[in-house]
């Protein structure tokens, strides 16, 4: 009964330090430690079993640093399959990859080459050989009605010899001269004599130039002077329009007004006023003229730089 406690004593203190021996500490990603043996590997992970007997969630392989996954391989083989990829070779291993020999294999199979043969042959012995030789004397024939329109020649002779001497054919009419009518078939037109024509309307007379310049001091003298009213000579505001122009806020012209018209020069361009439809302490509204269609322009005093009243011929 001694000797029976003795060995269960041994063998307990055995497995005890077998469990201490396969135990280790692991330190993971983020600072984590666990400390047991690792158990259940798989492609996922493993599981820590810790001293006190509980089991740590699956812990995935790259949680692990590589000297940590050296110990789990040292310590249980059969984890090799799950973490080789994820350990670097070490410098015996590269210098071993690198002075692998490089096997040459040069007997692998050849496809037979083909038999020489000349050209001749090689053409009327292949498919493509005998299109292109179609082509060739479809492109002959061709060339033969072509040079018989050059030279006036018959097509059916032209392209007749060319179908008996391809290639040859062609070149010896295109040799030969131009072949022509017999000239006294020609017959020639009488010769037109030439007509002159004008292209346009036609020229209009110049007017005397004297008679113009009567005509414009007639219509000068008949016409009332006009009257220019320049920025700095006068103040332009609402009185200055009332006075000066009355006849423009009417909407019926007087008959001494109806010819009149108001010409203004502003920073923003020229207008032709028809009428003055509206004024105000700072601006005024006009009623100008553009083609066949008028339109309602404000003007402010302040761009106002110069105002003429003359006659519309004027």
């Amino acid at each position: 009964m001694h000797k029976f406690q003795l060995f269960a004593i041994s063998v307990l203190a055995a497995g005890l330090l077998a469990g201490a021996a396969q135990a280790a500490t692991y330190q993971l990603a983020g600072g984590v430690t666990l400390t047991g043996e690792a158990v259940s590997p798989n492609e996922k992970g493993v599981l820590i079993r810790q001293e006190d007997g509980s089991y740590s969630e699956r812990v995935a392989w790259d949680k692990f640093s590589e000297d940590d996954l050296k110990k789990l391989l040292a310590a249980s083989p059969r984890i090799g399959p799950f973490v080789e990829s994820l350990l670097e070779p070490t410098i015996e291993e590269k210098v071993a990859a690198n002075r692998a020999a490089i096997v040459i294999k040069n007997d692998f199979e050849r496809l037979p080459r083909p038999e020489p043969k000349s050209l001749v042959t090689g053409l009327f012995s292949t498919g493509i050989g005998l299109l292109a030789l179609f082509l060739i004397y479809a492109g002959n024939l061709y060339a033969g009605y072509e040079v018989s329109i050059f030279r006036a020649r018959e097509p059916g002779l032209v392209c007749g010899v060319s179908a008996l001497l391809p290639i040859i054919g062609p070149i010896i009419f295109l040799c030969m001269p131009t072949q022509v009518e017999d000239k006294s078939e020609i017959v020639q037109e009488p010769v037109r004599e030439k007509e002159a024509y004008h292209v346009g309307p036609e020229p209009v007379a110049e007017p005397d130039p004297e008679v113009l310049a009567q005509e414009a001091a007639a219509v000068a003298t008949a016409l009332p002077p006009t009257q220019t009213f320049a920025r700095g000579q006068f103040t332009f505001n609402r009185r200055f329009f009332e006075t000066k122009f009355p006849g423009f806020f009417t909407m019926v012209r007087r008959e001494a007004d109806r010819d009149l018209v108001l010409l203004f020069k502003t920073m923003r361009g020229e207008y032709a006023v028809q009428s003055i439809t509206r004024i105000e302490a700072n601006e005024l509204h006009l009623q100008v003229q553009h083609g066949a269609a008028s339109e309602e322009v404000m003007v402010p005093f302040l761009e106002i730089q110069e105002i003429q009243l003359k006659h519309k011929d004027a």
